[in-house]
């Protein structure tokens, strides 16, 4: 099965933009539902996440990330802040890289240690020593999964993390032109979204 995983990340934008992240991937699973599509949060169940990884399979997965990957924007009054005179927040979506594309991320590169599951998470976060900490060796970044319930699903799911950590610190250290789409992280372009959500419903502008 064809299967992509898209990152949402509100950047460094304010509490409303973690708000936009998590009302983004409730849309964003509606509407691969109604493509007959499988969607899987696999990380940021929280109810304000900073970022989300969705994974979204099926025959047309890739199409249905390619209409959304760029900068999203809703147009509301913060839930936070009703008397903000701000109504347009903007989030950002990528492909997440593929570990195995990535030459200095192989196995022997990571050190894995398995840990108990802790905090708030989601309602399938396992109690049990099934959370990872992975260590990038040549770096030192370290990324952790405990949403998973399995310790393997979560082993790759921390790899996933530290790709994403790599493509965005190469990303950083590169001149502007030959920077990558994860910086979308740091940096959200505004004014010039590929999709826009309106009102409390969050929905989708044509």
């Amino acid at each position: 099965m064809t299967e992509v995983i898209l990152h949402i990340t509100a950047g460094k934008g304010p509490q409303e933009c973690r708000w936009v992240v998590a009302q983004l991937t409730r849309a964003f699973a509606r509407e691969a539902q109604d493509a007959r599509l499988v969607c899987e949060v696999l990380d940021g169940t929280e109810d304000l996440p900073a970022s989300v990884l969705l994974r979204i399979a099926g025959e047309g997965a890739p199409g249905f990330a390619a209409a959304r990957v760029g900068t999203n924007q809703w147009i509301g009054t913060s839930p936070q802040r009703p008397a903000h005179k701000r109504r347009n927040w903007f989030v950002g979506v990528a492909l997440a890289p593929m570990p195995d594309a990535i030459p200095d991320l192989g196995e022997h590169d990571i050190a894995y240690q398995a840990m108990r599951a802790s905090g708030p998470g989601g309602q399938h976060v396992n109690k049990t020593d099934s959370a990872v900490r992975a260590t990038h060796l040549p770096t030192g970044l370290v990324a952790t999964a405990q949403e998973q319930r399995s310790q393997h699903a979560n082993r790759k799911l921390a790899r996933l993390k530290l790709a994403i950590m790599l493509e965005e610190r190469r990303g950083q250290a590169a001149d502007d032109a030959r920077r990558t789409q994860w910086q979308a992280h740091q940096e959200l372009e505004r004014g010039n979204a590929v999709r826009a959500y309106a009102g409390p419903s969050f929905k989708l502008r044509v």
